[in-house]
């Protein structure tokens, strides 16, 4: 079982040809709507790798609440967790350029208002995984990872969208998933000695005890765990739209790990469902499903 604890958003997206700059307008393409929230997006994507997963969130009682949902219904993840709030759902308003790269902005709605409390009220098992985000209050977040820890169950943290206040939570997750930017700012912020990333990461996962993920998008993804220091290569691809593609890197990741795979197998199945991810545009409609992944690992070769 995995349990996810996190944002459940809508989002409203618009293709434009070209990102703007500060104070500029620029013409839209297309606009559509779809299911959104880095933690609904990762129990989609632990759930299409093939995975029992369960959510803790929170939606509103507006028209925006069955959209958000619709694909985690028709997966089967267990939303009985997921809490009605008086506050707005969460959207996103995301511009994606042509080639791939966006802005969002997120406004938090009903995920604001995910508080510990909600958390006391899930009873976690031991070996089971929980996967964590930054899109909801950070003591909720702070909450999960100690209850999981009392529990023996194995908590999963991915660093994003970066605060400094995640900085206390880092230390205490077993597993920290970062993309290069958000690890290079906490590794600044935590002082961690080494001359390079690599230097920082080993470094990071000596202090801890713990794994840690570093996802550098086109250049592949780097893991430090105990001892073992490994890079694996990203398969090649034209993006479409990124949107999403972390999200279903941290999904597809945590079913490899509740599953046994030895983590190089892990990462590098997760790293290939992240760039299936971008072939597509929006953040759920685009995770891949286990059968497309598993056809695209036998297509590129370990190491290519």
């Amino acid at each position: 079982m995995i349990t996810v604890v996190g944002s459940i958003n809508l989002d409203l997206v618009a293709r434009v040809a070209r990102l703007p700059g500060p104070g500029e307008t620029v013409p839209g393409a297309d606009f559509a709507t779809a299911p959104g929230g880095k933690g609904a997006n990762q129990a989609l994507a632990a759930r299409r790798a093939g995975a029992a997963v369960r959510m803790l969130g929170a939606t509103g009682r507006d028209a925006f609440a069955a959209q958000a949902t619709m694909l985690l219904r028709q997966a089967g993840v267990d939303l009985a967790p997921v809490a009605t709030a008086d506050a707005a759902t969460g959207v996103a308003l995301i511009l994606v350029g042509e080639d791939g790269e966006n802005m969002i902005a997120v406004v938090p709605g009903a995920n604001a208002g995910v508080a510990p409390a909600a958390v006391d009220a899930l009873a976690f098992g031991r070996g089971e995984h929980v996967l964590l985000q930054l899109e909801i209050p950070v003591d909720t977040v702070a909450r999960a990872i100690d209850r999981a820890r009392r529990a023996g169950a194995v908590s999963i943290l991915n660093t994003a969208p970066f605060r400094q206040e995640c900085l206390a939570l880092v230390d205490r997750a077993d597993v920290v998933v970062a993309n290069e930017t958000e690890f290079d700012q906490a590794a600044s912020a935590l002082a961690l000695p080494g001359a390079d990333r690599a230097a920082r990461m080993r470094a990071f996962a000596a202090r801890t005890g713990g794994m840690l993920i570093v996802t550098l998008g086109a250049d592949g993804i780097l893991a430090a765990a105990g001892g073992d220091f490994f890079h694996v290569a990203a398969m090649a691809v034209a993006p479409v739209d990124t949107v999403g593609a972390g999200d279903t890197f941290c999904g597809y990741l945590a079913q490899g790990l509740e599953a046994g795979l030895p983590l190089r197998v892990a990462v590098r199945r997760a790293g290939v469902a992240g760039s299936l991810a971008c072939l597509k545009p929006g953040a759920q409609p685009s995770i891949p499903l286990a059968a497309d992944v598993e056809a695209a690992l036998a297509a590129f070769p370990d190491g290519a």
